[in-house]
């Protein structure tokens, strides 16, 4: 899929990836760009520095994890641009805890991490469907390939988001809606820093496992990985041969994970 002349709804795009995706996909040339974000306030900003230049953008607030409110970004998308042909569920979110988590972590993480996925596929494969053309965009993470020591719910939730991802590229793709999983590992965005700063132990093993990519670089993978119609988008290239080696040897794997983030001291 080529981007120019689209129009895209994207979720948790007021900052980082998603608000990266949002600028480059105005920059590409899509007809249309809803910008959807609890934040509204930071949501009307990235709107406004596409406006500017020249692009045709919205923002909306929605919580990611309501089927309703996408199911809304879906209609006001349809009325200010036409029909959505690449929905982006993008929103994160992340706690740093172990198994024992507390419940609502638990339950956040699934709704967000997961079942905003299931939501968004359930709002836009309608009328995807009925015109036999469209694109699902799951942001998931490397971590839904590879796991992330020192945090069990984003690595169970990212899991299961490629998983999601895996059945409706399988169910969908020869009805002619493509699926992509987006699978980066460090990227610059408030939802790591933080934790690195504070040397939180899933923080520091993502940051270790290869080079931090700024926002925009995502982006840019995404704009070629979506051109391929490729289902895994791997801006970390490591990503690929790790899984590769993950896939051939798992216990050798885990034993190599175990030794190279300390797991056996937590």
């Amino acid at each position: 899929m080529e981007v120019t002349g689209r129009v895209v709804v994207l979720t948790g795009a007021a900052h980082g990836i998603g608000a990266a995706m949002a600028r480059r996909f105005a920059a590409e040339g899509a007809a249309g760009v809803v910008v959807s974000d609890l934040d509204l306030d930071a949501a009307e900003k990235v709107v406004a520095g596409i406006t500017a230049s020249g692009g045709a953008a919205i923002a909306r607030h929605a919580d990611a994890s309501s089927k309703e409110d996408l199911k809304m970004l879906v209609t006001e998308a349809r009325a200010e641009f036409g029909p959505v042909d690449l929905f982006c569920s993008n929103a994160g979110a992340a706690f740093g805890t172990g198994v024992h988590a507390a419940d609502e972590q638990w339950s956040r993480s699934w709704a967000i991490n997961v079942m905003q996925h299931v939501h968004a596929a359930q709002v836009a494969l309608p009328a995807m469907l009925s015109r036999g053309q469209g694109y699902l965009l799951i942001t998931a993470s490397g971590a839904g390939l590879l796991g992330t020591p020192g945090d069990a719910p984003y690595s169970v939730t990212k899991h299961a988001a490629v998983g999601l991802a895996e059945w409706l590229a399988i169910t969908y793709r020869p009805r002619g809606v493509r699926v992509s999983a987006l699978c980066p590992l460090g990227v610059r965005t408030a939802l790591l820093e933080p934790g690195i700063a504070a040397g939180h132990p899933a923080a520091l093993a993502i940051a270790a496992a290869a080079p931090l990519l700024e926002p925009e670089d995502v982006a840019e993978s995404v704009v070629h990985g979506l051109a391929s119609e490729e289902f895994l988008i791997l801006p970390h290239e490591s990503v690929r041969e790790t899984y590769a080696r993950k896939a051939a040897g798992i216990d050798e794997w885990i034993d190599r994970t175990i030794l190279e983030t300390g797991a056996r001291k937590r």
